[in-house]
């Protein structure tokens, strides 16, 4: 039987500037995206990326956006979002109505004298009903939006070591993965006891990456997370600092190599887990597209290289189809790059098993 042909589609009205984030609406065609332009975009993607239309172009006014999360909730879809001059935005799709949650502020702690990015929330994440950020002025914050009392307060506020590049939260929505400065990653609780919320700082320690972590995302199991690096290689790491006991089948720590071409070595900007399979896909700096199977050490699938960086990765909710950002995420400094586009493609069963060992 002749293999499938699936088709890579451009979306329509793209982002003007960088993207920076990606998410599917819920169980919906519709695609979410955040830019430097300073814009959030929706896209209805249609059939895989066929016939899509732009839906939504909302300027949030706080600058370039960093990152992106969306929340479902009784019927209501809200977008939340970090932005360069330290800001934390929700935006309630149905009604376009813009609430400012919170901001990260420049301080001494930044150890950055540029004012402009020295708050720069650069991850957004989510605890339901929380929301937690993390940035460059080195500090994790969770906020309470249900609190309308407490607007613009965080509830809890934790020092981290360095400026926070990269953050997940875990499956389980107690704890938050943060990659930090000087190869820091840190692991921070989070607890709700009768309601009253507070965190702490617990694992800490440099990444046994060597050179700077650049994204993370955690395991479907929450007990390890995958760390990407700018010297285009991914760690797979116990959040514990632990293996699990031998016996178990489970694979320990490892590391492999990506995104290389010849001797070019490019950055791992994005790490997506497949929510059915629970393999993973990685986009990097060279514009390529990558889907492993974590779990027998595996490469599955790599898809053509785009004109640049592919900068943002998101599964829809099944996994039947993947956006990719292809965007110039600047690993060469200034200098012309292609236009920033939103590509979606239809993933083959193929493209995402896992594969036996052999």
């Amino acid at each position: 039987m002749a293999e499938e042909e699936v088709q890579t589609v451009r979306l329509v009205d793209p982002p003007t500037d960088g993207i920076t984030g990606l998410s599917f609406l819920g169980t919906s065609h519709l695609l979410a995206s955040s830019s430097w332009d300073g814009s959030l975009r929706i896209h209805d993607t249609g059939d895989y990326g066929n016939n899509s239309k732009l839906q939504v172009s909302q300027s949030l006014n706080a600058g370039p956006l960093l990152s992106l999360a969306c929340r479902e909730d009784d019927g209501t879809t809200t977008l939340y979002t970090g932005a360069l001059d330290g800001s934390v935005q929700a935006f309630d799709v149905t009604t376009g109505q813009v609430t400012l949650i919170g901001k990260h502020k420049a301080g001494t702690a930044a150890g950055n004298t540029n004012s402009a990015t020295a708050a720069a929330c650069s991850s957004v994440g989510l605890m339901p009903p929380l929301v937690v950020t993390a940035g460059w002025d080195r500090h994790l914050y969770v906020w309470d939006v249900r609190q309308d009392n407490n607007k613009n307060t965080a509830v809890v506020t934790v020092d981290l070591p360095g400026k926070a590049f990269c953050m997940d939260v875990d499956p389980l929505h107690s704890r938050v993965a943060v990659g930090c400065s000087g190869r820091q990653t840190c692991l921070v609780d989070v607890r709700r006891p009768d309601q009253t919320v507070t965190a702490e700082l617990g694992l800490q320690g440099e990444s046994s990456q060597k050179h700077q972590t650049r994204c993370l995302r955690f395991f479907p199991d929450g007990q390890r997370i995958a760390v990407g690096s700018v010297e285009g290689r991914v760690a797979v790491e116990w959040v514990d600092g632990r293996p699990l006991e031998s016996g178990t089948g489970m694979p320990k720590e490892y590391a492999f190599k990506c995104h290389r071409r010849n001797d070019l070595v490019f950055p791992v900007n994005c790490i997506e887990f497949h929510p059915k399979y629970g393999t993973f896909a990685t986009g990097g700096g060279d514009g390529t597209v990558v889907t492993w199977d974590g779990f027998n050490r595996k490469r599955l699938m790599a898809l053509p290289a785009f004109g640049t960086s592919v900068a943002s990765l998101a599964f829809s909710h099944d996994g039947s189809a993947l956006a990719m950002a292809s965007s110039y995420t600047f690993e060469e400094g200034e200098r012309d790059h292609p236009r920033d586009e939103i590509f979606v493609r239809r993933m083959l069963d193929s493209d995402c098993q896992p594969k036996s060992k052999s």
